[in-house]
């Protein structure tokens, strides 16, 4: 309200017409701005509950801390008038206070904005995360002034984030497992799939091995066939030619170099698997002390030999007299091995073993050899036992010894192990099966009779080979014998059907038609009481004969024959 005291003048009254205007106006529009004020306080307060957000304050003169309602209530303090910073700070988690402490001051010291994220513990026990953000105020000075800010709740943003992550750590873990499974797998195929193509290559080994070995048997037996006739043909020519020592010395350097076939024969037999073996309970103990002067002599003076054999080792179900060739041939290559000298070890000992590629579970007897030589590296010591493979000098030997004890270890239902080191010398250990009796102890053989008559006899000779009969027979005819020939199984039979006098029966086992022991058993069945000698070569045959024969083994010669019919007629 204006007042104006009379008289006024006209244009006083127009100027405070104009002035009481001008207030109203002015009024209008503090009242409208106190009203948009009113409205935008609103609207914050509604964005920050909407939010979840809590504005703060705090006062560095007075050191007050104001935190809005909505903040109260999320804090869990809504029941208190004011909050003091210390009250504060005790409710922040203990390992996040000091991160806070120097987010503060760094803001302080450097203006930059405050930012943090904190635990808070509620009085009524819930955790809180807090992202807490503010901006320092200065006053005109450049001291600060005031911390004016914003913390929103984001304890369901953290939880979900620890979730995840919990969820992320355990996909992690499953799928470093489910690697390592796939890695394991592979590597089991990769190992399989090495042991299929290693088992693959000895496959291939073996068969080859056993080609070899049935070809090898085949000609061996042909070869001792044709030995045989050599042989005895060499005794007759010896007892027949006028002495002279040019012929007898002729006449030994062809028997010597037959024997020498018969005994390269015997290796490829071994080695085969068709040699005739003579097996029993042998103490090894016992068989390698016999050879000790043998053993000797054949590693000379450069060599020291030393046996660890001790008692109580049961015997070996072996055949003594091959056991024997192959220990000499396993000395003579260390020897070979050492030419500078060294020490060769003999050693038995008893051992156990599970089922092996080489050998059945069991109890065996293992013989070692040992020398301190040059060893052989790992393709040597792989091809040491193949036929004809040799690091020796051409004309120092067969490359047969090795292979020869692997075949009569196999024969033997035993096994050949080579374990050798370039520089540091060889170990051959023969694992040879455990005898079920005890130990065989040779006796004295009977002496023979001299009586003509027992030495006078019929004999049915039975051969396919011509050579073979021709020689034998007339072996036979020098022993004073008469002899009746036959070439083959059915010719034989016609003759024992015949009804004439047959003392003995002489036959080879492989003839075309009839095999030895098929004549054996037929001739049996016309004469019960008929002595029947088999000459063979092969240890294993085809088949079995209902009844026990005994054998004479290619290449013989006079003085065997001799024997065997002396036996056999008594």
């Amino acid at each position: 309200m204006s007042f104006i005291e009379r008289p006024f003048h006209p244009t006083t009254l127009v100027s405070v017409a104009r002035a009481a205007v001008k207030g109203r106006r002015r009024q209008h529009e503090t009242r409208r701005l106190l009203a948009h004020l009113r409205e935008s306080d609103e609207r914050l307060r509604t964005a920050l509950h909407a939010g979840r957000l809590t504005a703060w304050e705090f006062d560095f003169a007075t050191s007050r801390l104001t935190v809005s309602d909505e903040g109260r209530s999320i804090l869990g303090l809504s029941g208190l008038q004011e909050i003091g910073l210390d009250e504060l700070l005790q409710g922040i988690a203990p390992d996040d206070r000091t991160q806070v402490i120097q987010a503060l001051g760094r803001s302080v010291a450097t203006g930059e904005d405050f930012a943090t994220d904190l635990r808070f513990g509620r009085p009524d026990g819930a955790l809180l995360w807090l992202e807490v953000r503010a901006r320092l105020v200065r006053d005109g000075t450049g001291s600060p002034r005031r911390f004016v800010g914003l913390a929103s709740d984001i304890t369901a943003r953290k939880s979900a984030e620890m979730a995840l992550q919990d969820m992320n750590e355990q996909l992690e873990k499953r799928v470093e497992e489910r690697t390592a499974q796939l890695r394991s797998a592979h590597d089991e195929l990769l190992a399989e799939i090495a042991e299929r193509e290693r088992t693959e290559a000895q496959l291939r080994q073996m068969q080859k091995l056993e080609s070899i070995g049935q070809l090898t048997g085949g000609v061996a037996h042909d070869f001792n066939n044709l030995l045989t006739a050599v042989i005895g043909n060499l005794e007759l020519l010896r007892k027949r030619v006028p002495a002279n020592p040019s012929s007898e010395r002729l006449i030994d350097g062809a028997m010597q170099g037959a024997q020498r076939g018969a005994a390269l024969t015997q290796r490829l037999l071994a080695f085969a698997r068709h040699q005739a073996l003579d097996a029993r309970p042998v103490d090894l103990g016992e068989l390698v002390r016999g050879m000790d002067d043998l053993l000797h002599r054949s590693l000379g003076p450069s060599v020291t030999m030393i046996q660890d054999l001790p008692a109580g080792i049961p015997p070996a179900h072996v055949d003594a007299n091959q056991v024997e060739l192959a220990l000499l041939n396993l000395a003579v290559n260390s020897r070979d091995a050492m030419p500078e000298g060294g020490t060769l070890t003999l050693a038995l000992d008893l051992a156990e073993t599970d089922a092996a590629s080489d050998l059945a579970a069991g109890r065996y007897v293992r013989l070692t050899v040992s020398d301190t030589g040059a060893g052989m590296d790992s393709e040597t010591l792989r091809k040491a036992i193949e036929p004809f493979f040799s690091t020796k000098d051409v004309g120092k030997g067969t490359g047969l010894g090795l292979s020869m004890i692997h075949g009569l270890a196999q024969q033997l239902k035993g096994a050949l192990r080579l374990f050798s080191t370039p520089g540091q010398g060889t170990r051959a250990e023969l694992w040879l099966p455990v005898a079920r009796g005890a130990a065989h102890v040779a006796a004295p053989e009977p002496p023979a009779e001299e009586s003509d008559e027992k030495r006078r006899a019929t004999l049915l000779f039975v051969d396919d080979d011509f050579l073979i009969g021709l020689s034998t027979t007339s072996l036979l005819e020098d022993l004073g014998h008469t002899v009746v020939k036959a070439s083959s199984g059915p010719e034989a039979l016609e003759v024992l059907r015949s009804g004439g006098p047959i003392d003995l029966m002489i036959t080879d086992y492989a003839m075309p038609g009839m095999t030895g022991l098929e004549l054996a058993e037929q001739a049996r069945a016309l004469r019960p009481d008929l002595p029947i000698l088999l000459a063979t070569g092969y240890a294993d045959l085809p088949t079995r004969p209902k009844f026990a024969l005994p054998r004479l083994s290619k290449p013989y010669q006079q003085q065997q024959l001799a024997e065997q019919i002396q036996n056999l007629l008594g």
